[in-house]
């Protein structure tokens, strides 16, 4: 407590200094003075609102209390306590810090990142009335008009205002009366989360005693309309037997859903304070009506599974658990939680995608019910607060999240559970901290004693290695659930069908063969194209212009729905060209394919097939996700075709068949990762067929090159010789895991500047750390995005015999070098560790 720690009598005068965690890139805390009324309340890891700058506020975290004021600045004062209890745990700050030092950014941004916009307050500007203003004459008749409409409220917004005067320069106006005194401008703080506030109902307590109560129904015999409503109420609470339930009251909704007569005989008993209207907060995750069924049955195989598991948790902190597609990992990953839960630790599990939680969520809860709390980004700011509030005061002891679940106030976990490890999801790439949920979780697990279980029917070769090392315990199965068997697989070579004209557009004919045989049989099928939207550009065929963003070094894509060429980097949005805007031709033809004309083409080759597609674009509403998958599930939908978001985990009964497009281009990608994503990708989707014990799936495989060896091991399901094959390379060209990456990536809207600010920084890294550990300046792929030119900078560090945190360090007095050179404080440097 603040005030044990600085005890204080009312003679002494004691000056408190907080320094605080603000939502800022900058390196170090900040110090503020406590005002003597709040010097008892102050706790470490509350909020406080204090003033920044000019005339910005912000929200701030409580990170260190004392009594020493800053050596080189004024301290200003903390301006209010949002919080009578920390909202964040010190396990939260320990790990903010750490992330700030691995990952080389700010605490600030950490903590910007890690709380839900809901718990950040905000400010909006209002005007108010001077009372002192003596001068009506210095205004215009407009001004006039609404200083006068000013006057009639406390204090109005520029909305507010706009609306009432109906003048849309209003801003304008009020800069004027400001210059004329006649208006007071300021900041209101308020927090943004706001509690779900239902309107509810309750007879006035006069008569809750039984006498009264007869004497009321008797006294409105003449006024039936008002008495069927009194009648109706206490038909739903029962206040003649337990006088006590009134006070719980009842939904107005359910008094007036009859007509507006009711509605209009409710209004008038409340009038005459027989019902009085009261408010209650209610939760925003409300009863699911799921009952929980705790019994989960396993087979010898997976109780074997989850033996191994806790056995190897006796001895190690984090075990890999290798299982193929389809092996039953959720029912193991149940049982272990509820081992966790009724051992009265809290469990995390981590999934990587949003459209994966839609499908799990609906499991667990059979089996957890309201226990469990949810967290991902598709849920609203107050949502999302309801789920970290809800953690702290112990409702949820369980919660299955996204990668920003690591964040969550967790103070007693038992065990986390990384879903699906090795996928790219789990890495956030902008803004600051670039993190790896899985390498956070397993960090924080470390502080809390807890234990880690990494799933994944195709580990990362990085997890894989740690577990051959021993530094991971290793649980394999490799047998399907309820005697299913692997789907079989076959590669079609579409460039022979070229020859021989048999495909029709993108299809080869063995995959429209086996879709037209899975129709008949009323057997669903999943097509994956990992690009997404029509066409990835056009091109003109007389004079070979494409369609480029302004912006970036890439082509505008083609969507055809919304009638546009859209830039998946920067946003930007065309009208389609109906000529070509460089030679006039109208010879504008679509290049390549996405997951939108696939589903065009599929509607004219098969006309009665009911197709939806799910990618980015057509799951950008909140429910978008579970309204596809729940229709997929209930065979309201014959064909899915998707992006890399079908190929996770989402377990369809009724899925035979798996087509697969543009395998190569997933191969051929120039990335050291390449063979082993594009292994896990394949794989991955094609175990989504042939769930089910009584048939076998199919999966085609469309390539220009069947023999790639990638290939080969997809078809014998050969893992461990991917592995082998990829960690001998990664040893020899000493990448991951032998080796740490940091990417710099040096940005300036001049490409010369750009360019002057890489090789310096280059060559300051190389003089200390060596031109072998230093590659670069190199351009990326994309080498221009937003309008910025981009160099990469690629660091190999050794993984052991190096004092890693030395060496960031020097990094970063590198880079401060560069931003303070009077030349190149214009560019930006980011930083990523561990790079993906």
């Amino acid at each position: 407590m603040f005030d044990s720690l600085f005890p204080y009598t009312a003679a002494e005068e004691v000056t408190f200094f907080v320094d605080l965690i603000l939502p800022i890139p900058v390196p170090k805390l900040f110090t503020y003075r406590v005002p003597r009324d709040m010097a008892g309340l102050l706790k470490i890891g509350a909020r406080v609102i204090v003033p920044f700058g000019k005339s910005r506020v912000m929200t701030a975290i409580v990170a260190r209390m004392h009594n020493h004021p800053p050596a080189k600045y004024q301290a200003r004062y903390v301006l209010e306590l949002l919080d009578e209890y920390p909202l964040v745990t010190s396990y939260q700050l320990e790990l903010f810090n750490w992330m700030a030092e691995y990952y080389m950014c700010c605490v600030g941004e950490v903590m910007n990142v890690a709380l839900p916009s809901g718990l950040k307050i905000t400010s909006q500007s209002k005007v108010q009335y001077n009372p002192d203003f003596d001068y009506p004459e210095l205004l215009t008749k407009e001004e006039w008009d609404l200083l006068k409409e000013l006057q009639k409220h406390p204090a109005l917004s520029y909305e507010e205002l706009g609306r009432l005067v109906g003048e849309v320069h209003v801003p304008a106006m009020i800069k004027s009366l400001v210059g004329k005194r006649a208006v007071i401008v300021f900041e209101e703080v308020r927090e943004k989360y706001v509690p779900k506030m239902v309107r509810k109902i309750r007879l006035h307590a006069n008569y809750e005693n039984r006498e009264q109560l007869l004497m009321l129904i008797n006294r409105l015999e003449k006024l039936p309309k008002q008495q069927e409503v009194v009648m109706r109420y206490l038909r739903y609470v029962p206040v003649q037997i337990n006088p006590a339930t009134n006070q719980k009251g009842l939904d107005k909704t359910v008094l007036n859903q009859d007509d507006e007569l009711s509605q209009s005989s409710l209004q008038t008993l409340i009038k005459n304070e027989v019902f009085e209207t009261f408010e209650v907060i209610q939760p925003r995750f409300s009863d699911t009506g799921i009952t929980p069924q705790v019994e989960i049955r396993l087979t010898d195989a997976q109780q074997g599974a989850i033996n191994k598991v806790t056995t190897l948790f006796q001895e190690r902190d984090v075990v890999l658990f290798h299982g193929i597609t389809g092996s039953g990992k959720t029912e193991i990953y149940i049982r272990l939680i509820q081992q966790a839960l009724e051992g009265g630790s809290q469990v995390l599990y981590l999934l990587p995608e949003i459209a994966l939680t839609t499908q799990i969520v609906v499991r667990l809860q059979k089996v957890f019910g309201d226990k469990m709390g949810i967290y991902h980004s598709k849920f609203s700011d107050n949502e999302r607060v309801e789920v970290w509030k809800g953690i702290i005061s112990g409702q949820y002891q369980f919660v299955i999240g996204v990668r920003s679940a690591v964040f969550l106030p967790f103070d007693n976990l038992g065990l986390i559970i990384v879903d699906e490890e090795h996928e790219t999801s789990y890495k956030q790439h902008d803004p600051a901290p670039r993190y790896h949920a899985r390498d956070v979780a397993i960090m924080l697990a470390h502080w809390q004693k807890a234990k880690v279980l990494l799933g994944s029917a195709t580990p990362s070769v990085e997890s894989y290695y740690h577990a051959q090392q021993k530094r991971y315990g290793l649980v394999e199965l490799f047998q399907r659930y309820g005697q299913a068997t692997l789907p079989n697989i076959r590669l079609v070579n579409v460039r022979q069908e070229r020859k021989q004209k048999t495909m029709k557009n993108e299809f080869s004919s063995a995959l429209l063969q086996e879709l037209e045989m899975n129709l008949d049989r009323k057997e669903q099928s999943i097509l994956f194209q990992n690009r997404r939207g029509y066409s990835p550009y056009l091109q003109c065929e007389d004079c070979d212009w494409t369609s480029e963003c302004p912006n970036c070094a890439v082509s505008l894509t083609y969507h055809m729905r919304a009638a546009e060429l859209r830039c998946h980097y920067c946003g930007h949005k065309e009208e389609v060209p109906r000529l070509c805007p460089v030679c006039g031709s109208t010879k504008v033809k679509t290049v390549g394919f996405g997951t939108e004309k696939i589903e065009d083409q599929l509607q004219i080759l098969f006309p009665q097939a009911r197709i939806q597609r799910m990618d980015l674009d057509t799951t950008r509403t909140k429910n978008a996700y579970q309204q596809i998958i729940k229709e997929f599930e209930e065979g309201q939908v014959d064909i899915l075709v998707g992006t890399q978001m079908i190929t996770k985990g989402l377990d369809f009964d009724n899925v035979s068949l798996v087509g697969i497009f543009d395998a190569d281009r997933l191969i051929h990608y120039p990335e050291f990762r390449a063979t082993e994503r594009a292994f896990q990708m394949i794989t991955q989707v094609s175990g989504r067929a042939g769930r089910r014990a009584d048939r076998q799936g199919k999966v085609l495989i469309q390539t220009s090159n069947p023999e790639q060896a990638i290939l080969q091991k997809v078809l014998e399901n050969d893992y461990f010789g991917l592995y082998q094959e990829e960690v001998t390379e990664r040893q020899n060209f000493n990448y991951p895991p032998f080796s740490r990456i940091i990417k710099l990536t040096i940005r300036h809207q001049e490409q010369v500047i750009s360019r002057q600010a890489a090789n310096k920084l280059a060559a300051d890294l190389a003089e200390k750390l060596g031109s072998n550990r230093v590659l670069g300046p190199e351009e990326p792929l994309v080498e221009r995005i937003r309008n910025q030119f981009l160099y990469d900078i690629l660091i190999k560090l050794e993984r052991d015999k190096i004092n890693i945190k030395a060496v960031k360090a020097f990094i970063q007095e590198c880079i401060t070098t560069i931003l303070t050179d009077k030349g190149l404080r214009a560019v930006s440097v980011v930083i990523d560790v561990d790079p993906l």
